[in-house]
């Protein structure tokens, strides 16, 4: 591989401590499309960049046709967040996924999760045009989809310091993030039209088709040829080794306990959003794809934003105050009876959300060494993934009780209250 060009003086600057532990260094001086876009240098990264925005598209139409086919075959709240959790519950494999990822070639890993993902969409639209599909295939399929990421988020998300450099990762995480959420943007629109008008069974096909893209992409990089570790240990070893690192590293640990809080109490907002559009704001498909994308467009910002100036902020400020942001905006969202106002409080949601996200992740992943990345990302994927179960179960059965805007006020309140506690207990740590 060629080296990776060394930054000239003037370019860097060391800064404090911060949440990591490390005395990092940040770019200093104006700010350009460059900085942007600079993990694009990469061929590897282009590649698949071109490729996870043409399948993640499809991704999102078929998330937004998924949850509408579950309210409009039941009508119940509870199954909405049952199908979500039956789609998370299974990255408590992912712990096992990530030492996959660390004992086989990431990209082999991930093409064969893609594969996969992309086969079950295709069984998707042929039952929904069959006319023969029901929620319990709802159910077993979501289950499937769960498998396939407990083993597909480890290794992509380690993946990425190989398809670019250690000094680029925040900025290529951040763009991976940008197109999750363009496609967020576009995808929902997209589905709500083709619901409309083609029917729901063409949003599974196109995602399943979707999945052809990122393929080629993977098939096509040159990467260095893999060494596996010459004496494994045995697969049970080798996760609990992840496991006790995550445990003794205290930083680590404290920004995933943080995530798990965020996992059941704020995203979990989202399983609610199909009877948020239906039961409280009155507006059909293309209004609920539309606030989705709403959702979609801020995330968006937000990914760009730490794109570029990720390197220049302390990461706490991103972090807390990206939380902070959305957990208010969810609040006024529990509140909001006006659609144009509900879409503009989903933007700024995202935008706070992309914030804490794709800076949390950048910083878990620079703490840690080369050869635990991808078990630290596998805990890092079953914190995420497998809190999201609890939530979506949480917020199903709390909004059946006392309705759907104060579940998700509650979720903001407490997301909000766990933002204050890190922010306490790193203040007292640093003193």
């Amino acid at each position: 591989m060629p080296a990776e060009p060394t930054p000239s003086p003037g370019q860097i600057a060391s800064i404090p401590q911060e949440v990591t532990g490390q005395a990092p260094r940040v770019v200093v001086g104006g700010v350009s499309w460059r900085d942007t876009f600079a993990a694009l240098k990469h061929r590897n990264f282009r590649l698949f960049f071109v490729g996870q925005l043409v399948s993640l598209t499809g991704t999102w139409m078929q998330s937004t046709a998924q949850g509408w086919l579950v309210y409009q075959l039941t009508g119940s709240k509870v199954l909405l967040g049952t199908v979500a959790a039956a789609g998370s519950l299974p990255l408590l494999l992912s712990v096992w996924g990530g030492s996959v990822a660390d004992r086989h070639p990431k990209r082999t890993v991930v093409c064969f999760t893609q594969t996969s993902m992309m086969l079950l969409a295709f069984v998707f639209a042929a039952l929904i045009w069959s006319g023969h599909i029901r929620p319990w295939h709802i159910l077993v399929l979501a289950a499937l989809g769960g498998v396939a990421m407990a083993f597909d988020m480890p290794a992509r998300q380690s993946f990425m310091v190989e398809m670019t450099s250690r000094q680029e990762l925040m900025n290529a995480v951040s763009l991976n993030s940008s197109i999750v959420n363009g496609a967020r943007v576009v995808g929902p629109a997209v589905a709500g039209l083709v619901m409309a008008h083609l029917g729901t069974a063409v949003c599974f096909l196109l995602n399943g088709l979707s999945f052809l893209a990122v393929i080629a992409g993977l098939l096509m990089m040159r990467l260095p040829k893999f060494v596996p570790a010459a004496e494994p240990a045995s697969t049970g070893r080798h996760m609990l080794e992840g496991l006790a690192y995550v445990a003794n590293h205290r930083r680590v640990r404290s920004l995933l306990l943080l995530f798990a809080v965020v996992g059941v109490f704020g995203w979990s907002y989202s399983v609610l959003l199909p009877a948020y559009a239906t039961d409280i704001l009155h507006v059909g498909e293309r209004g609920y794809g539309t606030l989705l994308s709403a959702n979609g467009l801020g995330a968006l910002v937000g990914a760009l934003t730490v794109a570029t100036y990720g390197s220049r902020v302390r990461p706490r400020r991103l972090i807390l105050g990206g939380l902070w942001l959305f957990s208010a905006m969810l609040l006024l969202l529990a509140v909001v009876r006006w659609y144009p106002l509900a879409l503009a409080c989903l933007a700024v949601a995202g935008w706070g959300m992309l914030l804490y996200f794709s800076t949390t992740n950048t910083l878990i992943q620079t703490s840690v060494s080369d050869d635990m990345r991808g078990r630290v990302m596998g805990i890092w994927a079953l914190v995420f993934g497998g809190m999201m179960p609890v939530g979506g179960l949480e917020s199903g059965l709390l909004s059946q009780a006392v309705g759907v805007p104060w579940t998700v006020a509650a979720g903001a309140l407490v997301c909000a209250a766990a933002g204050l506690v890190t922010w306490l207990v790193v203040r007292r740590n640093a003193a």
